[in-house]
């Protein structure tokens, strides 16, 4: 019997916002988490050092998974990308 390899929680982390990303790209227009991620706030920043934003974070795990911004067109393709395939095949494992 082998040692299960626990998951890193940023790794966690980061899948879950690319499939929350991808989710949010395929909603239609008028839908209220669509409109908020194309919101930008009128208000500056307060002193100190900036905070990564939301998308930012994406993009971050967009590139380190090698994703492209407009590879959520193709679903299959970005589910191998952003690891929930790897996932999915896991869990199955377990059962």
């Amino acid at each position: 019997m082998g040692v299960k390899e626990k998951p890193n929680i940023v790794d966690i982390i980061e899948r879950k916002r690319l499939q929350w990303y991808c989710h949010i790209k395929r909603m239609q227009d008028e839908r209220l988490p669509k409109l908020i991620m194309k919101w930008i706030p009128g208000e500056r920043r307060k002193r100190g050092s900036p905070r990564k934003t939301w998308m930012e974070g994406v993009r971050a795990a967009m590139k380190t998974r090698h994703l492209e911004a407009d590879q959520w067109l193709n679903r299959k393709e970005w589910c191998l990308g952003s690891g929930r395939r790897l996932q999915l095949s896991q869990d199955r494992k377990d059962r």
